[in-house]
């Protein structure tokens, strides 16, 4: 923990110690494998020096005991040989991408101040490399047969060191990005999915680098900016919703006081139309299902229980699925959701079903219907408030007290949104209107037991 204390807060300042810290480590690495490629090659400091040694040692040497010299050399494992002074005319240098790396290197490593052999560093006599000196102005000493490793060694490729450099920066960086970036991220990302405009406490968690800490500060200040303004909003149509009853309630006193009559008959519609409008609204933003708590509830019961109070009336309403299905939601919204929508059904349909099944992604609530249904391109907006499918299902079918205001489907949308679902409208065959209601249940978080 004493280390972090060391390391930056922002997002910059780590990037950079990465950087650094793949910088120090590719070097270190980098000097390791120069020193094993040196280790890997002859030092042709060394040879060179060594063929000079030979061939001083030979010049001092009587003609006749230099063939010895040589025996003796060769079976301590140099190679040596005496050849005439003319076969230097012989030798060629590097090839052409050897000869451009050799000028290179004879720039960047210059010698210690050693004579050059003869015909250079880099002598090739009969397709063999070797190194000459001058024994005399007659005679050559030669050495061959010793490996050419080091125009092929690894100080002189920069392929592995730069391979090693880009793998080292790489895995910094990986790791680096998944704890420090994706990390809070899809932590916050994880928050927001999950986020309820009706909780006050702060669910993006402040913790982290300078920047995500900022983001989590900043989407908590706007999610609360929010809630304030939803709730300002809410308490301002709340407040005209009320003070609308008065003078309704003084116009519905004076129309009491009417002869009995068309004009009177008219205006009392119009008063309980305007008084089933303001009760829908208000209920609409009572919105209590955004405030009850999710338990583990039995949605099968629940279902049935729904269809019960409407087959109770003398609607015909049915109940299809298992006896049980146990999961984690919001049981009075549940059940909520479904009276809206059956009671939409109701007002235009002779049968009503209302399925419930055990999904992959959950469970999944249908309400189907044979009605006249609604036209594809009006249903992205029957959940919008106070819209009505006017085409399909026009007001004047609607039964006598059963008046739409558009707001239970509404309130239906609200409530699959408040448990994180989805809400889709399908045809249904032959004709009528198919609600489907997925409530996701996180993998094994439902019991079911199947009707039989």
């Amino acid at each position: 923990m004493r280390v972090k204390r060391f390391l930056p807060n922002t997002i910059r300042g780590q990037i950079t110690l990465i950087i650094i810290v793949a910088l120090i480590v590719v070097t270190l690495v980098g000097r390791v494998l120069e020193q094993w490629a040196r280790d890997a090659a002859p030092d042709m400091e060394d040879i060179v020096t060594r063929v000079d040694t030979m061939a001083e040692l030979l010049k001092a040497s009587p003609p006749d005991t230099r063939e010895a010299i040589l025996s003796a050399s060769r079976v301590a494992g140099w190679n040596f040989s005496l050849e005439p002074f003319s076969v230097s005319e012989a030798f060629t240098g590097p090839s052409e991408p050897e000869g451009a790396l050799a000028m290179a290197i004879d720039v960047l490593f210059p010698t210690d101040h050693i004579r050059p052999p003869v015909g250079g560093w880099r002598t090739f006599w009969n397709g063999e490399r070797v190194i000459a000196a001058k024994v005399d102005d007659d005679t050559l000493l030669i050495l061959s047969g010793f490996p050419d490793t080091i125009l092929n060694s690894a100080i002189l490729n920069e392929g592995p060191y730069y391979s090693v450099a880009i793998v080292v920066l790489i895995a910094f960086f990986f790791v680096f990005a998944v704890r420090v970036i994706t990390e809070p991220i899809k932590r916050i990302s994880e928050a927001a999915m999950h986020a309820d405009i009706a909780n006050s406490s702060e669910i993006f968690e402040e913790r982290g680098p300078v920047e995500i800490v900022a983001l989590a500060h900043a989407l908590n200040a706007m999610r609360s900016r929010i809630r304030v303004m939803v709730e300002s909003r809410t308490r301002m149509l709340r407040g005209i919703g009320h003070d609308l009853r008065t003078p309704l309630t003084r116009l519905r006193l004076r129309a009491d006081r009417m002869e009995d009559g068309p004009g009177r008959d008219g205006l009392l519609s119009d008063i309980m139309r305007i008084d089933g409008l303001l009760n829908e609204v208000l209920k609409y933003l009572r919105d209590d299902y955004a405030t009850e708590p999710i338990q583990r509830a039995d949605v099968a019961s629940l279902l049935q229980t729904v269809c019960a109070e409407f087959s109770d009336v003398g609607f015909p309403v049915r109940f299809e699925g298992p006896n049980r299905m146990v999961i984690d939601c919001k049981p009075m919204a549940i059940m909520r959701a479904v009276t809206n929508l059956c009671d939409n059904s109701v007002k235009f349909a002779t049968d009503v079903t209302v399925s419930l099944r055990d999904c992959k992604a959950g469970c999944e609530i249908c309400v189907t219907d044979n009605g006249p249904g609604i036209p594809e391109h009006l249903r992205e907006r029957v959940f919008e408030p106070f819209f009505k499918g006017d085409e399909a299902r026009p007001h004047g079918d609607a039964p006598e007290g059963k008046e739409d205001f558009g707001l239970g489907l509404s309130i239906v949308a609200d409530i699959v949104h408040a448990h994180r679902g989805a809400i889709s409208l399908a045809d249904n065959a032959p004709s009528g209107l198919i609600f489907q209601i997925l409530i996701p249940t996180h993998g094994g978080n439902r019991t079911t037991n199947e009707a039989k």
